[in-house]
């Protein structure tokens, strides 16, 4: 059945707080049937990528191909458990194969794989290289008179690779408000804090400097991202960037603003006590 964008908007925010929970659940299983795996970049855009495929995306599950579909881009794919998670969740593939994860011929690699996934708009994981593919995606759609929007998902860390302010200046060239830059701001990446690594400074002004429309929102609030990209719909002549300001692991205690699990598998007791504290919520 194809989703309406925005078709649950308005919707009480409690009503899509399970099936984050149920998101970051489904992550910390296939990390630790594959004892491999992204926790904390994962973890930390659940509530990003849960408002998007459960409100935001118009799509179709059933046919995965379907030309007038949104599109959406993990550009930062080492993340894809919850890329995963939101596909087998919304029906693309069966939810057992969650627990294939990173399997050698299997359909759900370290990295998203258009050729392998269905519902995987494009093959990512290579950062820096996604807003580009983006602006490709929402300049043909304007080209091909096709009234998809493109979403692009980068990290922090991504951001300071030259290739998407590369993209950045396109965009805007192009003014393409069809497009959305999403940044999940958890402000660690593999090697440190970003201001240790290479400081991203004021990162909004500089957004909006390249002409793009900056949104900013708490990536956690459910009713705050409904509301960025109700607002970047409503945004024309320009692209728009929504900046989330997200915690890394978010939603395990332990985890939380915790760079060491970056790419780190929870001990059994851990996976039990991360489970524990992830109880879904009664609706």
């Amino acid at each position: 059945m194809r989703q309406s964008r925005g078709e649950n908007a308005g919707a009480a925010t409690g009503d899509l707080r399970p099936v984050a929970t149920e998101l970051r659940r489904n992550i910390l299983r296939m990390i630790q049937a594959a004892r491999s795996g992204h926790p904390g970049a994962s973890l930390s855009s659940a509530d990003l990528v849960t408002v998007l495929y459960y409100d935001e995306l118009r799509v179709d599950p059933a046919d995965p191909s379907w030309p007038d579909r949104d599109r959406f881009l993990l550009s930062k794919g080492h993340a894809c458990p919850v890329l995963y998670a939101a596909l087998a969740m919304k029906g693309y593939f069966p939810l057992e194969r969650l627990a294939t994860l990173r399997q050698i011929d299997g359909i759900l690699q370290g990295h998203p794989d258009m050729k392998k996934t269905p519902g995987v708009d494009y093959t990512t994981g290579s950062l820096g290289h996604g807003l580009s593919i983006g602006v490709g995606m929402a300049l043909a759609g304007r080209l091909d008179e096709r009234d998809y929007r493109t979403y692009v998902m980068l990290g922090c860390g991504e951001m300071q690779e030259g290739l998407v302010w590369e993209a950045l200046m396109s965009g805007a060239k192009y003014g393409l408000d069809n497009l959305c830059a999403i940044v999940d701001y958890n402000r660690l990446q593999l090697d440190g804090h970003n201001d240790e690594v290479m400081p991203l400074g004021r990162l909004t002004a500089k957004l909006a400097s390249f002409d793009w429309h900056v949104i900013e929102c708490d990536g956690h609030d459910l009713d705050g991202i409904r509301a960025a990209f109700a607002e970047a719909r409503r945004t024309w002549g320009r692209p728009s960037v929504i900046v989330a300001h997200t915690t890394k692991g978010k939603g395990v205690s332990f985890m939380e603003d915790r760079v060491e699990w970056h790419g780190k598998v929870p001990t059994d007791e851990q996976f039990q006590q991360a489970m524990a504290e992830l109880e879904v919520p009664s609706a």
